[in-house]
């Protein structure tokens, strides 16, 4: 008798014992059963489809009599084999199994062939995931199972009775031997099913490292959101589906189980997860970095149904290809984070932002700093024992805090904290680059102010902290109280400390020339210059209300009433009313770019001679 994939019977024990009245019993029951059926196809070279199914549901009775009887010949002919291998009943009865097992492969290939819908990936594993339980012999000699069937869906039903009837088929064909037909039948049918089932989620066959490394970015770009489309469906519903099919349809062999998973599955699986390691094995530039990410992200989240799916050891090589995926991914994650460092670190553009504005460094750098935010969960895995190496000194007041309930500890919170400070310090040598002392100071508020609103509208505010927060939102007050200082100095000193105080007047004539002077040369200069932030443009300007607006009102009150004020109005000496100062200020930091002069009808004193 055949043993393909199956060990040989052992020999009868006295519970197996049969009488010849029982063996020839046995024998009879089953040739009128698949001499039966034998009949209904007639020629060998019938097709498999054209044949009527013992398994339908018309014949679900004759079906479990045809399967029954099969194990009966098995006992008879394990007995006379036992007693005389070359009786002219075993002859009969291996006559009569060739005969049967030729009906269940046509049997198995045809329930295969034609309830695709039942056998599809998605049905597979909707069945599988409402029934866990699959460790039965065989759904259709379950009185327990039938009922359970009257209250789940349709589709399961069908997909719970078609996998019961393809098992039941295993089993008969294995114990007698015929394994290896089952097993090539099973692998020719599936294989096609799961690679038209890949080719319909988007995954490419045959698309090697040279073919990824010579395509334009915009090219592999398109082709890696379309893997990452499929890679999900990919796992979790063909290959899924698949080794719930295997499992099930061949649960009496292990071994049987695992080669016909392997073999239909891992082909497709090495090239999905080939993909890509084989995109982090090309040229690292900036732009690649967030579908690089997206790429770990989705390979890392399915990793448990990978590991679990692709659990045999023949299939080994398909959980390798994943890891190494992730590890050659976050290798280039890490590279393209020191490169971006570099680039920050080397950028060298001399111009400076009209205006003292915000700089194209500072946007670009930011937005793609924010966008790694949003990536914090993978990173912190790609980080973690990446230590971060400080390759240049930098001012310690810059970073971290004394107060270690302050710092940032985390890896992910510290890269990138540390990719913001380099920047930083990058625009500290930009801010250099003005002549205007005053405007540097302004650079420097409009930069970090930017700086600290992105923090607040994304992810990074998670990482940094409140405390980072603060902090740096301090710098920029101070930045901002700097620009007053040099910024407006002339006009602060030009009127007295004590506004009311009776002082002479050649004293008061130049009070006002300086006021005059030190106001026109700070607007004309101001008019152009620019603060981006609304709010902090409006703190600004009411800063500098409080400390010009009170002053001069009080000198302009204490000395408006006399004859000579009146004479000074004509001479152009007092030229501005404490509303046209108002007024004034008001247009000052929207960067306007306009002359800076000041009209003629309010430079005249027109308010006053009113």
């Amino acid at each position: 008798m055949r043993t393909i994939f199956s060990k040989s019977p052992s020999p009868p024990t006295h519970h197996h014992t049969f009488t010849e009245s029982l063996i020839e019993e046995n024998i009879e029951a089953a040739e009128l059963s698949i001499t039966k059926w034998d009949s209904l196809h007639g020629d060998d070279h019938v097709s498999y489809c054209n044949i009527a199914s013992l398994f339908s549901e018309n014949n679900r009775d004759e079906a479990k009599q045809y399967l029954s009887s099969i194990k009966g010949l098995q006992k008879a002919m394990r007995y006379l084999a036992s007693l005389e291998s070359t009786s002219d009943k075993l002859v009969r009865a291996q006559t009569l199994m060739q005969t049967a097992m030729k009906r269940l492969e046509r049997e198995f290939y045809q329930i295969l062939k034609s309830n695709r819908n039942y056998l599809d990936p998605e049905s597979v594993s909707n069945h599988s995931s409402s029934r866990p339980s699959v460790s039965r012999s065989s759904f259709s000699d379950s009185e327990e199972d039938e009922s359970e069937n009257d209250s789940i869906p349709e589709v399961e039903r069908g997909s719970s009775a078609v996998i019961a009837d393809l098992r039941a088929i295993a089993e008969g064909m294995i114990s007698a031997g015929y394994a290896k037909e089952c097993f090539k039948i099973y692998r020719t049918i599936r294989k096609s099913i799961v690679d038209e089932a890949l080719y319909n989620l988007g995954v490419e066959r045959n698309l090697g490292f040279q073919q990824i490394q010579k395509m334009e970015w915009e090219t592999l770009e398109v082709k890696i959101k379309h893997w990452l489309n499929a890679v999900k469906g990919a796992v979790k519903t063909v290959f899924y589906g698949e080794r719930l099919l295997c499992d099930q349809v061949f649960a009496i062999s292990s071994s049987i189980r695992e080669s016909c998973f392997t073999d239909v599955s891992k082909e497709g699986a090495l090239a999905l997860f080939g993909f890509p390691e084989n995109v982090a094995k090309c040229k690292k530039t900036p732009e690649k970095m967030f579908r690089i990410l997206d790429l770990y992200e989705a390979v890392s989240d399915l990793w448990p149904e990978i590991e679990s799916i692709f659990s045999f050891e023949s299939t080994s090589t398909v959980r390798s290809t994943a890891v190494n995926s992730l590890i050659r991914l976050s290798d280039a994650v890490r590279t393209m984070l020191t490169d971006f460092e570099m680039a920050i670190q080397k950028h060298s553009s001399k111009t400076t932002v009209p205006g003292g504005g915000i700089h194209p460094l500072t946007r670009y750098v930011m937005n793609y700093i924010s966008f790694l935010a949003d990536y914090s969960g993978v990173l912190s895995d790609i980080v973690a024992d990446w230590p971060l190496q400080i390759s240049s000194p930098l001012p310690e007041s810059y970073f971290g805090s004394p107060d270690k309930e302050e710092s940032i500890s985390s890896p992910i919170s510290v890269r990138l904290a540390w990719l913001i400070l380099v920047m930083l310090c990058k625009l500290d040598g930009k801010a250099e680059m003005y002549k205007d002392v005053a405007l540097s100071y302004l650079f420097l508020a409009n930069n970090l102010q930017y700086v600290v609103n992105k923090v607040r509208q994304s992810n990074l505010k998670l990482l940094l902290g409140d405390n980072w927060v603060t902090k740096h939102e301090q710098k920029v007050r101070k930045y901002t109280a700097n620009y007053e200082r040099m910024g407006w100095s002339k006009v602060f000193a030009s009127l007295p400390e004590n506004p009311t105080a009776e002082i002479p007047v050649d004293q008061v004539i130049e009070h006002f020339r300086k006021f005059n002077s030190a106001f026109e040369e700070a607007y004309k200069k101001q008019t152009s210059w620019v603060v981006t932030d609304p709010k902090l443009r409006d703190e600004i300007k009411l800063s500098l209300a409080r400390r010009i607006g009170p002053i001069y009102k009080e000198f302009f009150d204490k000395y408006g009433g006399m004859q000579l004020m009146k004479e000074m109005w004509a001479e152009s000496l007092v030229r501005y009313t404490p509303d046209d100062l108002g007024n004034y200020c008001s247009d000052l930091l929207f960067g306007s770019g306009s002359s800076g002069s000041i009209s003629s009808s309010s430079s005249q004193g027109g308010g006053y001679s009113r």
